[in-house]
């Protein structure tokens, strides 16, 4: 069985190597007066009594994790990544900070902006989900490549993207904290939009649990969708695997075979839900 991929993504200096950036030799000490920010930084808030924390630990610690930059013209150079660590510095009075100092397009700087802000712990799932968006329209990745840069599943990644197919009060409630995403993943199974936002305002409402909605979207999909006989029946020990597969996949499933042992088993999808679904259930297996 093959080691598990770190739910935190691997770490930034790999993703630099992928992302072609050539790093120096060492690990200078720059003036803070010369670094410019980054265009493509996708972040634009930064809570301020958090970055008064880190400049007080810097102040007490100095610098812990080097920021790292690339060279412009004219001796400047154009922050990567750690803006963070940076705005802290100023605020502790710093004028010089410890940098890597690499090569880079403004191709993999965008990139790379978009990784490092993905593998931040403190990002709502709607940033997150942009961020992989930017990734697919911008930087032309598939979601196999985004597998790759950022140790996640594709699955998950899939369910990120659709995060932004739900309505715009509801992605609210998510970057507000009011909805946990598992609450999001289960409404995001509903595909009416009115009927998504009645059933977050039950949540609001009567603070649901997750396990509480799934409930209540099994009982609405179960009244929308049509009874559907399957002809004939699959007997003996097939029959226990068709409906085995049928519980382990939650879709439909057929089980075919002729009398020279030869045969097919398909698995059925009435959206990309429940195809997402499929997908997910197969990487628990490869894993």
């Amino acid at each position: 069985m093959t080691e598990k991929r770190s739910v935190l993504g691997r770490g930034l200096s790999t993703l630099m190597v992928d992302a072609n950036l050539k790093p120096e030799a060492s690990i200078n000490e720059i003036e803070i007066s010369l670094i410019e920010t980054n265009p493509f930084q996708p972040r634009s808030h930064f809570d301020q009594e958090a970055l008064e924390e880190m400049a007080a630990s810097i102040r007490q610690f100095g610098i812990i994790q080097p920021i790292t930059v690339r060279k412009l013209a004219d001796k400047k150079y154009q922050l990567i990544a750690g803006e963070r660590r940076l705005k802290a510095a100023v605020i502790a009075g710093l004028s010089r900070i410890p940098a890597y100092i690499r090569t880079a397009d403004d191709q993999s700087m965008l990139e790379l902006a978009l990784v490092e802000n993905i593998q931040r712990e403190d990002l709502d799932p709607i940033e997150v989900a942009i961020s992989y968006q930017r990734l697919i329209d911008e930087c032309k990745l598939t979601q196999e490549n985004m597998s790759d840069r950022v140790g996640k599943k594709r699955s998950t990644i899939s369910n990120y993207l659709r995060l932004l197919k739900l309505p715009a009060e509801i992605q609210l409630g998510l970057r507000t904290s009011k909805l946990s995403m598992g609450h999001a993943r289960t409404l995001i199974n509903i595909e009416d939009p009115a009927v998504q936002l009645v059933i977050y305002q039950k949540i609001l409402d009567n603070n649901l649990s997750v396990r509480k909605i799934e409930e209540l979207v099994r009982h609405i999909q179960a009244e929308r969708k049509p009874v559907i006989k399957e002809k004939g029946e699959v007997p003996g020990e097939h029959g226990q695997l068709q409906d085995q597969l049928k519980r382990y996949f939650q879709v439909g499933v057929q089980f075919k075979r002729n009398s020279k042992g030869k045969g097919k088993i398909i698995l059925t999808f009435n959206s990309d839900e429940e195809l997402e679904k499929i997908l997910g259930k197969l990487d628990q297996i490869k894993e």
